[in-house]
């Protein structure tokens, strides 16, 4: 039992708020990469990510697993995210620090997704059963990894602020 829910239950929970967080993280990118903030999707991004990376650290272990170490990491991105978002509000270098931070916490979901991919589907864990030195598992997270990156350059360079316009009607 965690927090009074058995495994499965704790587990699946899990899952879901890792799955829409990837979801979202991918809307609000592309949004960002094609210009516009879809603030909704960062808002169910934001919790469901946050939510996702909590409840991945509430499962019992013994010691330290790299998985711990992937949700650690995406906690302290989406703390400067919540930072750039809400307190920032995009000023400056917080515009940067808040789309590159969309696009990491959203790649490390998706890292810790395809390892887990790797160790559940049969057809998979045959082709990389240690996931470290085989490689079909490095090449597809290199893959991951190059198209997050691509999405990162392009999210930072179609992230602009609002325009001057819609900031003076707000006033």
């Amino acid at each position: 039992m965690i927090l009074g829910l058995s495994v499965t239950a704790y587990t699946l929970i899990h899952v879901v708020l890792s799955l829409v967080g990837i979801i979202a993280g991918l809307v609000v990118a592309g949004g960002l990469a094609a210009g516009t903030r879809p603030e909704r999707w960062a808002a169910v991004f934001l919790v469901t990510t946050v939510a996702a990376n909590a409840t991945g650290l509430g499962f019992p272990f013994v010691h330290l697993l790299p998985s711990h170490m992937v949700a650690t990491i995406s906690l302290v991105v989406l703390a400067a995210v919540i930072v750039a978002h809400y307190v920032q509000h995009f000023a400056g270098r917080w515009r940067t620090t808040y789309a590159v931070g969309v696009v990491l916490a959203t790649y490390l979901n998706v890292f810790v997704l395809v390892a887990q991919l790797f160790k559940r589907i049969p057809v998979l864990f045959v082709a990389a059963p240690t996931q470290t030195t085989e490689p079909p598992f490095a090449l597809t997270q290199a893959l991951v990894l190059a198209l997050f990156i691509l999405l990162g350059i392009a999210a930072v360079k179609g992230f602009r602020p609002a325009p001057a316009a819609a900031t003076r009607s707000l006033s």
